[in-house]
């Protein structure tokens, strides 16, 4: 371990070289290496942590890099977990470093969780955030959670006792997932590029406390920072308040559970791809309905009702045919809407949706 490269460590008080130790000794999984991932990865990586996992299944986009600053214009295209695992190499060789290009599921979550003494939460869905929640329950791994939206971001450690020995996991701060149309992503809501690299930070700042052993945690709170008024806001997370719902209560279980339907995410959503959508564009008994803002681009090049993803619930009566083809940049809001669409009106709408959205249907719109 390079004493140079710690030394403002071992000068600190209340950390040291026992500290450092501790670091190097830890193994963290951090699950998502986009804009909380990203912050969260380098400064563990920087600080010394022995061994760090990265699990992301995503290829990197032009519309990340306005937040994700691990990765640059000539990485777009490419998977992200590598990516960081390469850079991160770069910045501190001394760190084991494992990348697990691959999504993570209820089959493969404790696979994943049980080789680590601590999870980072930085994936972007609740499906995802239910799993972990329950795995690193299940296995009692120490889970630090943070979440992003618009100019405001959350901060929380779970399944760690606090000065009373109680614990709480994030079941008991949210028993009951939103809706399809309650929760939109970045696409979506937006985000400003600082943010996830505040709440990520902080991510790792509560980390590397846990691992030391110095601090006071975020056990069994919430904490809220707002970066447009700089207000901060810290709850107390009910500690006796019972579980609610449907929950895995093992590992075998859990590997069963659906999070997907749990999520209210049904499976049985038809995909359409961008050749497909091609042939049966122009097709009169088709309604095409762009979900996008209107300053998205590039625009669609045949007739289509344009309806933003926040106004759906709102203007459904303006849907006026059975077979309805939902569009969004990414695909990500286009499921979304065939999911909500689907649960509130069952049998009305033939609904499909097209696979990887105009990104990936603009390469076929030039030929």
């Amino acid at each position: 371990m390079a004493t140079e490269r710690y030394s403002r460590h071992y000068a600190l008080k209340g950390f040291g070289a026992s500290g450092q130790q501790k670091l190097q000794d830890a193994r963290v999984l951090v699950v998502g290496a986009g804009g909380l991932g990203c912050p969260a990865l380098q400064f563990l990586a920087a600080a010394g942590v022995g061994s760090l996992g990265i699990i992301d299944h995503d290829r990197i986009e032009l519309s990340n890099l306005q937040r994700q600053l691990l990765y640059d214009s000539e990485d777009i295209g490419l998977a992200k977990a590598t990516v960081a695992a390469t850079k991160l190499r770069r910045l501190n060789p001394e760190v084991s470093i494992q990348a697990y290009v691959e999504q993570i599921h209820a089959k493969n979550a404790a696979q994943y969780l049980q080789d680590y003494d601590l999870v980072l939460d930085c994936t972007d869905n609740f499906a995802a955030r239910y799993l972990l929640c329950d795995a690193c329950k299940l296995l009692d791994k120490p889970l630090i959670f943070g979440a992003i939206y618009q100019y405001e971001g959350q901060l929380a450690v779970f399944n760690v006792a606090d000065a009373q020995g109680q614990k709480t996991t994030y079941r008991h701060l949210f028993p009951h997932p939103p809706g399809p149309l309650e929760a939109p992503d970045c696409n979506t809501a937006g985000v400003l590029g600082v943010l996830p690299g505040i709440i990520g930070t902080m991510q790792a700042t509560e980390a590397i406390k846990l691992l030391a052993g110095i601090g006071t945690l975020l056990s069994n709170t919430l904490m809220t920072i707002n970066i447009l008024d700089n207000s901060t806001l810290t709850l107390d997370i009910p500690r006796a308040m019972p579980l609610e719902g449907n929950y895995p209560s093992s590992l075998a279980a859990l590997k069963d559970f659906d999070y997907i339907s749990f999520c209210g995410m049904p499976n049985a959503i038809q995909e359409i791809s961008p050749q497909q959508l091609i042939q049966e564009w122009r097709d009169p008994d088709h309604l095409l309905i762009d979900l996008r803002n209107a300053e998205e681009m590039p625009r669609l090049p045949v007739d289509h009702l344009p309806i933003p993803l926040a106004t759906l619930a709102a203007q459904v009566e303006k849907i006026n045919r059975s077979r309805v083809i939902f569009i969004c940049q990414t695909g990500k809001r286009s499921l979304a809407a065939a999911q909500f669409l689907q649960q509130q009106y069952p049998g009305r709408y033939q609904i499909v949706h097209l696979a990887g959205g105009m990104d990936a249907l603009q390469p076929y719109l030039h030929n």
